[in-house]
């Protein structure tokens, strides 16, 4: 299995950014989580005066097995057909990255279809589409494994070809809730029924279909008791290449905006092989997905919107980007109460 080397970030400089934005002219604390997230910055990238650059959202498409139990509204189709979607613009992940300046990366993880050449999509396809994980694991241990090393091959290329130092990730693969799902049961120990939502449209009735395959599914579970094994028996290529993706981007000291429901289980496998991580991860919002409330708890995480998206693809983490900006802006950009010879008023 691929190794990444992800140390936290050295705090001794804590003290000093700290300092720094006390002493801006404002009153201690008034400028809230935009202080949260200038710390966290600093922290990621050793500095006083941190600087995004040229941010990249990576969407990883793939398709899953679990989809012949009916746990989706949305048939398989539509993954290859909004994969091609986004790459001739127009969808929504194309104009939130266009609004806030941020490249568009598509990559094939594992989508049952075969695509075209041309379409600016990387081909990192494993298989098409995972197995059904109610009957047999939804990919081997070795494909979990290929996953990690495709999706940090592709952050590594970012971050050598431009410089890009904050990257966020989304996802494409109809019925990804259901493995976002047991993942989020498996590495929270949430009940099952709490973790299970309507994903892209379900009714009361089908959530309840829906959360008797995933039951089943778990009861069906016949492989090793590490997490490793779990992550690949019920997870998703394009997920698996996240996790690879953000532990990366982690060991690079890219600062990570997750996205919403399914990045989120993401980051929390990710956790669980380097707990490192999330040092550096910011939550971009809470999404619609009745879960995700309940995972961010768990995770000790808060997210910094909420504005009942639940489209995926990476559209939560790239609408946070500008508050995020606004972080950095403040510590590069305001006064110090010393330069201006303003009286510190608090």
């Amino acid at each position: 299995m691929i190794q990444f080397h992800i140390k936290s970030p050295d705090r001794t400089i804590e003290a000093a950014i700290r300092e720094k934005i006390d002493n801006l002219t404002k009153p201690k604390g008034s400028l809230g989580r935009l202080e949260e997230f200038a710390t966290k910055i600093c922290l990621i990238q050793q500095t006083l005066t941190p600087e995004l650059r040229r941010p990249h959202n990576v969407l990883f498409a793939a398709d899953h097995g679990i989809l012949e139990e009916g746990v989706s509204v949305s048939p398989k189709e539509v993954t290859w057909q909004q994969l091609s979607h986004f790459s001739k613009g127009g969808a929504g992940i194309n104009f939130l990255c266009d609004q806030h300046g941020f490249r568009l990366v598509l990559v094939d993880a594992g989508v049952d279809y075969d695509i075209p050449h041309g379409h600016g999509i990387i081909d990192m396809k494993v298989r098409k589409g995972t197995r059904n994980f109610l009957h047999e694991g939804a990919m081997t241990e070795e494909e979990f494994d290929t996953c990690l090393e495709r999706g940090a091959e592709v952050v590594a290329d970012i971050a050598t070809a431009t410089g890009c130092n904050i990257i966020s990730f989304g996802e494409m693969g109809s019925g990804n809730t259901s493995p976002s799902a047991m993942w989020m049961h498996l590495f929270t120990g949430i009940d099952l029924r709490k973790c299970i939502g309507a994903g892209a449209g379900l009714d009361n009735d089908g959530i309840r279909h829906k959360y008797d395959v995933l039951r089943k599914a778990l009861e069906n579970y016949a492989g090793a008791d590490t997490d490793r094994a779990k992550m690949a028996w019920f997870g998703g290529y394009e997920m698996a290449m996240a996790v690879g993706g953000m532990l990366k981007a982690a060991e690079l000291g890219m600062t990570v905006i997750v996205d919403g429901f399914i990045m989120t289980s993401v980051i929390l496998a990710a956790s669980r092989l380097y707990p490192e991580v999330m040092d550096y991860a910011i939550f971009g919002h809470q999404g619609d997905e009745s879960g995700h409330k309940l995972m961010l708890e768990a995770m000790g995480a808060r997210a910094l919107l909420h504005l009942d998206l639940r489209l995926g693809e990476g559209s939560g983490a790239v609408c946070a980007y500008p508050i995020i900006e606004s972080a950095v802006r403040m510590i590069n950009h305001m006064d110090s109460f010393q330069s201006v010879n303003v009286t510190k008023y608090f």
